[in-house]
């Protein structure tokens, strides 16, 4: 029987202490919410049980500690956190702070919390980093790990750092303990590349309904990262290759003077802040994002042309639910991912191949969705959709491009939703070609820059 405790505020959370389990190849985070004491466990297998000593993966590991913290301490979002013997430089202090409160927007805003006061503090004096990295690449080729979800984004990253490092490429996956998502591993199986594992096994207290605790979003991708760039330091390999795209840069609403981004830990400010902090600390792995530079439309354009991809990708929230009872073994066609998709792909694939990707279900056929499409492209009253969805200029243009397109013709919803767009501004050719040439803004090496990506 669920309880109806009241869901309340902590007073504190402490990180308590990180454990590394060199033999078996684990981290144990501690840490403490009040009086509740949890431990995250995460496991990188395959490493010899040296490498876990090296200061590059002492160093990597702490941020996996620092960042996995999140999601106890939005149990009861107290207003302090003790960092205990954790001792980081003031730069690494007001990156920490940033990540709290910054990735936690959107749960924030949901809670009806203010975190903006949040104070972090310890009892060890930060310090800097005097530890050279230990090179753990000794090789002069290059020997990139990229995350890797299903989804469009992943998949075109995979196949661009291909093209730099060919079948030195690994692609990373993070799952729970015993768990694998088949939208996952079917797209991962298609990249003919190894695949490199983590399993993360949460706390199971956190999932407790009658414990009272605080729920909702937080910075996972975050979180990921750290795990990926520790992975990286132990399996020798040089940098960790992320698909974030600039749009991931832009928030949903606007609360207090305050920018809410449900993809916080994917846009541009994460990225440049945990690049320093990794830095700082002498993690040789290099971290950045190969699409930061593309919009969303420009990743469907190049997704398009991949055929072999095009019946194994999947994004749709609903195949990635917790309880492996509820997922989906589809697309759903329903969901705010589901629209997503449909709309940025349909300007450059045929409605056919669409219909066959949603299995009967495509979003741009189902006039049900018009509010759902409405909410994506601005012209409703509803914030842009908490998820991971492109902003509203890529929407708008994706949605004109698709009726100009004879096979959408006699597509009813296509066309309502385009004659409720503002009027088509006078310089719309210029914003096409804006969307569909990278920018500038990017931390991609010499090394992995594609030459579209310099441009």
């Amino acid at each position: 029987m669920t309880s109806t405790l009241p869901r309340r505020r902590a007073e504190r959370f402490s990180y308590e202490r990180l454990e590394v389990d060199e033999q078996l190849g684990e981290l144990r985070c501690h840490y403490s919410l009040d009086d509740r004491h949890f431990v995250e466990r995460i496991g990188v297998g395959g490493v010899p049980t040296e490498r876990w000593a090296t200061p590059d993966a002492r160093a990597a590991a702490l941020w996996v500690f620092l960042l996995a913290g999140i999601s106890y301490y939005k149990a009861g979002a107290p207003p302090g956190i003790d960092l205990g013997e954790v001792g980081i430089t003031t730069q690494d202090l007001e990156f920490l702070r940033t990540f709290y409160v910054d990735g936690l927007g959107e749960y924030a805003y949901r809670n009806e919390l203010d975190l903006s006061g949040l104070e972090i503090a310890g009892d060890k004096p930060a310090t800097a980093s005097t530890e050279p990295a230990v090179a753990t690449v000794p090789e002069p080729q290059l020997r990139p790990l990229v995350p890797f979800g299903g989804g469009i984004d992943s998949i075109v990253t995979t196949e661009l750092v291909r093209e730099r490092a060919g079948e030195q490429t690994a692609v990373f996956v993070v799952s729970a303990a015993g768990d694998r998502f088949a939208a996952i591993e079917a797209a991962a199986a298609a990249t003919r590349l190894p695949v490199i594992r983590a399993e993360r096994a949460l706390d199971p207290a956190i999932f407790r309904e009658d414990l009272g605790f605080l729920n909702g979003h937080v910075p996972v991708t975050g979180i990921i990262s750290a795990i990926a760039v520790l992975a990286a330091v132990l399996h020798g390999r040089d940098a960790v290759v992320m698909s974030n795209e600039a749009s991931a840069s832009s928030g949903n609403l606007v609360v207090g003077g305050r920018v809410v981004n449900h993809q916080w830990s994917k846009g541009v400010d994460f990225e440049e802040g945990f690049r320093g902090a990794l830095a700082r600390h002498g993690v040789s792995a290099e971290y950045f994002s190969m699409l930061r530079s593309a919009s969303e439309l420009w990743v469907a354009q190049r997704f398009a042309a991949m055929g072999r991809y095009h019946h194994v990708f999947r994004s749709c929230n609903r195949a990635f639910y917790v309880d492996p009872a509820l997922r989906l073994d589809r697309w759903c066609g329903e969901c705010d991912k589901c629209c997503f998709v449909d709309l940025v792909l349909a300007p450059f694939m045929e409605r056919t191949e669409l219909e066959a990707v949603f299995a009967g279900h495509e979003p741009l056929d189902n006039d049900s969705l018009a509010d759902r499409f409405r909410t994506l492209l601005a012209t409703s009253s509803s914030p842009k959709p908490f998820d991971c969805v492109g902003d509203t200029p890529e929407c708008r243009t994706a949605l004109r491009l698709t009726a100009t397109r004879p096979d959408r013709r006699d597509s009813g919803l296509v066309h309502q939703l385009a004659a409720e767009l503002p009027a088509e501004p006078a310089d719309a050719g210029a914003e096409v070609g804006h969307l569909l040439r990278p920018g500038r803004h990017h931390f991609i090496p010499d090394a992995y820059a594609p030459s579209d990506l310099l441009v």
